[in-house]
Order: structure tokens, then C-alpha cells, then sequence
């Protein structure tokens, strides 16, 4: 065990919010192991977990919990404890859950990687967490897992376990931890309301994804105030559509805002129309959640559908923005209610209302959770800026961090001297409180939802001998939002490189695939600014008005 002491790296909610948040009743005093342990035994029959592509299992309350009892057991056995960092990598399956509320059960910390990450990105979670363990599947959407944990495990000396869902191969399989007795786990130290509960990944504008320290206090206060603002309880039947992983069908009100109401979640193996559809109709889904692009092809496959949709009743869209025209085609096309949703993993979180006029609902993305959510709109020099004005989104509440995990450098400018978090978000706040989106500070690319650092996948291309600098930035697109475009200047004397090779070598240095620039564009210098930096601004303009001209030409 690498100690509890771990479990403080990160800057806490100072002692008078904490005070007033538990005062107010945002801070229930809740645990994740307490509140499944609380759900099995007032409904234990109850379906709590439908999973298709597990030859359609169907796990009550009761079993999940004792599933996580066993599990946890297992752990323990193994030492794996409380404080221990575990990189939780699993596909969209009922052991996801079985696995996180064995962790939350004893105190370790999941650490939530997408299936999509790959060699690169998973040795850096478990490097630098400090990983004891290492959760994955053996093969999905045709990647072996087992060979990925191999590698990672010869170069991280904490690792001592790799766990896999699936044929283990040379690793262990998860089912062999869940072999001791049935009775409940006996925890000595037992994870209290106010510790860390998990480590969530960051969008991040610099390099590979920093770490999220959530408490179970704060996490909670979330899922239950997005039931309430959602219309969620123990009726609703909530629809995964996107990997389980991401905070957005976690928390908004996601898979454990069902699982808190005592609701029913249906697992979708892929959010595709074909596969989502049926489980629709099959299992009465009455809310999901999208990225705007999905949102886009199921408003344009719902007319063509054999299959029945009346029982869903809400469609929540976030994870980019969701443009005025694409969310006025989702009540017509689909017959329900569409709730924007703006947030980050960070913290705050903003919903359209059910009962917002639906000129509110499509031009806006919300209003926050909780009256304690503090929104600052600022200009360049943190002065505050009128209502209606464009500006830097600042905030911080109860269920938003004060800092990331073992990163003080970074934390003295991502927070204010008083707390706000610098979203990175560019906003203007309407007279009714919503936030309109209008785009981002950070050298950021928000491709369909999925985050893109422009620094990490920079650091790559300039490891190409070929290469002599390079500049990613985000060029628009109609389907994703926003695409990569990595504009590379060639060092003297070199042979010519074209841009598959780029991409092509991107892609072998072992990233996730999103990652892998859309778009390489060979230039001889790149253009400055007054203080002789890159100007990306004006590499935006220029691959936009390419853009436009091709369109322009097409037509």
C-alpha cells in the first residue's frame, strides 16, 4: 500500500465552506459504499444494472452490493487498501460498476481512464499516481488490453496487479478476487464523507490529462441536486450511451445519479442509433445523455426508426457546445425534452431547466446546480464584468475543487488567491443567470466532446526526426465541432514528409486515436506575434478561410 497519507495531495475545501456547505445540507455525510449498501436493503429486487452485450444480465441492488462486497475482499486480501490509486479501464459492462463500489467500499481510488487512451497515456496515470493496480478488459472493440498492461507493468514498479474482465492471459482475472465468502467486507478504516472517493481526468490544455481529486461530500451533492434539476428517481431508467468513464454520463445525472434515486441503468455497448434504439424501446429508457455530434445523427435516424422512442422523456446534450439549430431538431425528431448541459469535471455544472421556455433551452447552456455555485465573468485583468458582457467564466461551490492532485505549480495559476477556478471557458451570463458559451481561452481542441491538448500531441510530432517545429490548433467542423489541424515546419535539408506519414507516426507512438491529427499542413515559418510568439490565432484564421474556400469551390 502506498499510505493514506496520499489521499491529501490535493488543496481541500477551506474549514468555513465546509462548515457552510454541510450547514445548508449540500454535504450529506454520505459514502458511495454507505449509499449502495442503503439501496440493497431497502430495495434489494430491484434491477439496478442492465447489461445487453453481457448476454443481457440484469443485476438487482442486492447483487451488485454483494458483488462489490466480494470484490472488495478480494482487494483487501491482495493489500490493496485504503489510499491505493487503481486505474480503473473498462468498456461500457456491469463489471465497471462491480469494480468502482468495491474500490469506493475500501477506500482505494479509481482512477477513471477512457477505453480509447493507450500505451502512452495509461504508463503516465499509473506512473504517476503511483498505481497498485491496473483494471481492464481483455479485448474490446478489437484491442487486447492484456498486451497494453504487459508493457505498462515492466516499466511502473508499483504495479503489482493487472485485472482482467475477460480471459486473463498472463494476468488475473477479476473473478478470481470475487472468490471468498459472501458475508459483508469488514473495513477498519472506512472511507469518511469528506475524503477523496476518486481521481477523474482532466480536459487539459497542457500535456496528458491532470488528475481530479473528487471527495464522496462533493461528488454526491452533485449526482442528487442533477436528479432534482433532471426529474430523476427511483422510476427513471437512464440510458449509457457514452463510455461509462466520462464524468458527463458518471454524474449528469448519469449512471450513479440513477443508481442514487435507485433507478435502473441500461449499459449501451456503442451510441449508435442501430444499437440504442432497440434498447430504447426494449427496456422503456426515459433519459440519456449525448455529445452534440450523436445528438446530430440520432435526431436524423429517429425518422427513419421501426423502433418505438415515447418513453424517452429527456435528452441531455453536452460535452461542447450544442448549436442553436442542431438542439431546435430534437423535440421534433425525437419527441422529447432536450437539457442542455454545460460543466466540467472539475465542478460546476450547468442545466437548462425542464420547465425553461424553449428559446431558453436551445440558445443557452443553463444556469448552475446549486444556489452556492459562484460565477465570476472577468476580463483579462480578473475585473468582473457586467451582465451581458463576454468574458473569462470563473467559479467555485461546493462540488468544485480547489485544486488538482500533486500539482501545486499548476494549481497557483488554474485558481484564484481566493479559490475560483479558471474554467478556461469564455461565457456571457444572460439576465436570467444561464451561461452562453462562446468558446475557450485555453489552447484547447474540443473534438465531438473528446478533449485534445495541443501541447501533447505538439511534443509528439516534434519527436519526427523530420521535423523542426510544430504548431496544433482547432479547425472548425459541421459534424464535430472542432477538428486538429497540426501545422509542421520541416528542418533544413530534409526530404519531403508527407502528411500520412505524420499522422501515421502520431498514431504508432501509442495515442489514443482521437488524438491523431485530422489534418497536417507543411509550412515554411509560422506566423508572430508583436511579442514574438506563435500566433495561433492567425493559423485558425487561415486553415478556416481554407476551409471556406474549398466549401466555396465545392459548390
Amino acid at each position: 500500500m502506498t499510505g493514506i497519507k496520499d489521499i491529501d495531495d490535493a488543496p481541500g475545501y477551506p474549514a468555513a465552506f465546509a462548515e457552510r456547505y454541510r450547514a445548508k445540507g449540500y454535504w450529506r455525510g454520505e459514502t458511495f459504499g454507505r449509499m449502495l449498501r442503503e439501496r440493497a436493503e431497502a430495495h434489494p429486487d430491484r434491477v439496478a444494472i442492465v447489461d445487453p452485450a453481457g448476454e443481457g444480465r440484469r443485476w438487482t441492488y442486492g447483487e451488485l452490493d454483494l458483488r462489490a462486497d466480494r470484490l472488495a475482499a478480494g482487494l483487501l486480501a491482495r493489500g490493496i487498501g485504503k489510499g491505493d490509486r487503481v486505474v480503473l479501464q473498462l468498456p461500457n459492462v456491469a463489471e465497471f460498476f462491480e469494480v468502482v463500489f468495491a474500490l469506493f467500499r475500501i477506500g482505494a481510488l479509481p482512477v477513471f481512464a477512457l477505453p480509447a487512451h493507450r500505451e502512452t497515456e495509461i504508463r503516465h496515470f499509473c506512473a504517476f499516481t503511483e498505481a497498485a493496480a491496473y483494471v481492464i478488459a481483455d479485448v474490446a472493440e478489437g484491442y487486447d488490453y492484456r498486451e497494453l498492461a504487459t508493457k505498462v507493468k515492466a516499466e511502473v514498479p508499483t504495479l503489482k496487479h493487472v485485472f482482467v474482465v475477460g480471459d486473463p492471459g498472463e494476468h488475473t482475472g477479476h473473478t478470481a478476487l470475487a472468490d471468498v465468502p459472501a458475508e459483508p467486507v469488514a473495513i477498519d478504516d472506512a472511507p469518511r464523507p469528506h475524503e477523496l472517493a476518486f481521481l477523474q481526468l482532466s480536459g487539459g490544455s497542457t500535456g496528458v490529462p491532470k488528475l481530479i481529486p473528487r471527495t464522496h461530500d462533493d461528488y454526491i451533492y452533485s449526482l442528487w441536486g442533477s436528479n432534482e434539476i433532471c426529474g430523476v428517481d427511483e422510476h427513471s431508467v437512464f440510458l449509457c450511451a457514452l463510455p461509462a468513464a466520462h464524468n458527463f454520463p458518471l454524474s449528469s445525472p448519469g449512471t450513479l445519479g440513477a443508481l442514487y434515486a435507485g433507478a435502473r441503468v441500461v449499459l449501451a455497448p456503442r451510441p449508435s442509433p442501430d444499437v440504442a434504439f432497440p434498447l430504447i424501446e426494449a427496456e422503456g429508457v426515459t433519459l440519456t445523455g449525448l455529445v452534440p455530434p450523436l445528438a446530430l445523427v440520432w435526431t436524423e435516424a429517429a425518422a427513419g426508426t421501426p423502433h418505438d422512442l415515447s418513453s424517452l422523456e429527456v435528452l441531455l446534450v453536452g460535452g461542447a457546445k450544442f448549436s442553436e439549430e442542431a438542439a431546435r431538431r430534437v423535440r421534433p425528431a425525437l419527441g422529447c425534452t432536450l437539457q442542455q448541459v454545460f460543466g466540467m469535471a472539475e465542478g460546476l455544472v450547468n442545466y437548462t431547466r425542464l420547465d425553461d421556455p424553449e428559446d431558453t433551452i436551445v440558445t443557452t447552456q443553463g444556469r448552475p446546480i446549486s444556489p452556492d455555485d459562484e460565477i465570476r465573468v472577468v476580463d483579462d485583468e480578473d475585473n468582473d464584468l457586467p451582465v451581458g458582457a463576454t468574458g473569462h467564466l470563473l467559479t467555485r461551490g461546493p462540488y468544485t475543487i480547489r485544486g488538482y492532485w500533486r500539482a501545486p505549480e499548476h494549481n497557483a495559476t488554474a485558481f484564484t488567491a481566493d479559490g475560483f477556478y479558471r474554467t478556461g471557458d469564455v461565457v456571457r451570463l444572460t439576465e436570467t443567470g444561464h451561461l452562453v458559451v462562446e468558446g475557450r481561452a485555453k489552447d484547447q481542441i474540443n473534438r465531438g466532446g473528446e478533449k485534445v491538448a495541443a501541447e501533447e500531441i505538439e511534443n509528439h510530432i516534434l519527436a519526427h526526426p523530420a521535423v523542426h517545429d510544430v504548431a496544433v490548433v482547432s479547425m472548425p467542423d459541421d459534424y464535430l465541432g472542432e477538428r486538429t489541424c497540426a501545422y509542421v515546419v520541416l528542418r533544413e535539408g530534409t526530404a519531403p514528409v508527407k502528411s500520412i506519414a505524420v499522422k501515421k507516426f502520431v498514431r504508432e507512438r501509442g495515442l489514443a486515436a482521437f488524438k491523431v491529427p485530422d489534418r497536417v499542413e507543411f509550412v515554411e515559418a509560422f506566423p508572430q506575434t508583436g511579442i514574438g510568439k506563435v500566433s495561433k490565432k492567425d493559423l485558425r484564421a487561415a486553415i478556416a478561410a481554407r476551409l471556406r474556400d474549398t466549401a466555396a469551390a465545392r459548390d
